[in-house]
């Protein structure tokens, strides 16, 4: 799979525990919706990988 494209290694996609279930903190309105699952690339715009050994790379 393309960069991207998991969910599972997004920073954005966080544990709900009041629904015990995954789900994506990106909020988006209608038109950014639309936008989204209309394009042809399955490439999510908003991913970000979760690298939670980044942050002590820099502290060093």
């Amino acid at each position: 799979m393309r960069s991207g494209t998991e969910c599972d290694s997004c920073t954005h996609y966080v544990f709900n525990e009041e629904t015990e279930e995954y789900e994506c903190l990106v909020t988006l309105d209608e038109d950014d919706y639309y936008n989204f699952i209309s394009r042809k690339s399955r490439c999510c715009p908003y991913y970000r990988r979760d690298d939670e050994y980044g942050v002590v790379k820099k502290q060093m």
